[in-house]
């Protein structure tokens, strides 16, 4: 299943991210315990599918998880 917009923001709002400002986009921030900060922005089009390749950049570097474990703490 393709994730859509609204699922990063809700993964985003349910584990401990910060949304820091909405202006072209809504932008969230997380530090972690070790001081890594990490960051991500979510379209306001909440219903578009998120594509393919922004996907697995989007896991891989901005969340710093995997897939399995997106859907899991969604």
């Amino acid at each position: 299943m393709a994730p859509r917009f609204r699922d990063l923001k809700k993964y985003c709002e349910n584990n401990g991210w910060e949304l820091i400002r909405t202006t072209d986009h809504f932008y969230f921030v997380k530090v972690l315990a070790d001081g890594t900060v990490l960051r991500t922005r979510v379209s306001f089009s909440l219903a578009k599918e998120i594509p393919g390749h922004l996907w697995q950049k989007i896991v891989k570097h901005q969340l710093k998880t995997t897939e399995e474990q997106f859907w899991k703490d969604l």
